[in-house]
């Protein structure tokens, strides 16, 4: 009778071994997860602040058909379906609606018409249901400043937006 139970016992002790080797590799990958997200955000970060450079500059068609900008392929700018030097975000004009914007910046115009009062880029995040880590909150402060120096927003008081009525 006893050696039934032994090598129960065995076998009970081998799956705990492994369970546990599984959940010391599930802790390595969430690790490795986070360290690459982290990458990707900032990567993205980049992406916009290049892309907002180059076509600032009126550069950005000579780079991409030539080939250079770093040897970098033009694809689409995030969340846009739009090639890289289209300007997504238009200078406001007369009588233009808000919904010549894309998506996501209608989103970010339509929270600040909503709170009715100057709003940080942190409390937008949050309001759009973004994650509240640095990367992302720099990269919803880069589509702010766009916003502004296209006449959609106003920030009088460095880091504080409201729209423009």
């Amino acid at each position: 009778m006893g050696s039934w139970l032994e090598e129960l016992g065995r076998r009970e002790a081998d799956a705990r071994e492994r369970a546990q080797g599984l959940r010391e590799r599930i802790a390595e990958l969430g690790e490795q997860l986070a360290l690459e997200e982290r990458l990707v955000s900032r990567l993205q970060v980049t992406r916009e602040t290049m892309i907002e450079i180059l076509g600032a500059t009126g550069d950005l068609d000579e780079r991409v058909e030539s080939g250079g900008a770093g040897g970098v392929s033009p694809g689409p700018e995030f969340g846009s379906g739009s090639p890289i030097g289209v300007v997504l975000v238009p200078q406001r004009g007369p009588g233009m609606e808000v919904s010549v914007l894309p998506e996501d910046y209608q989103d970010v115009v339509e929270v600040l018409a909503d709170a009715g009062r100057p709003l940080r880029a942190g409390h937008i995040a949050a309001a759009l249901g973004l994650e509240i880590a640095p990367a992302k909150v720099e990269g919803l402060r880069s589509k702010l400043k766009r916003l502004v120096a296209r006449g959609w927003l106003n920030e009088q008081t460095p880091g504080l937006f409201t729209i423009i009525e």
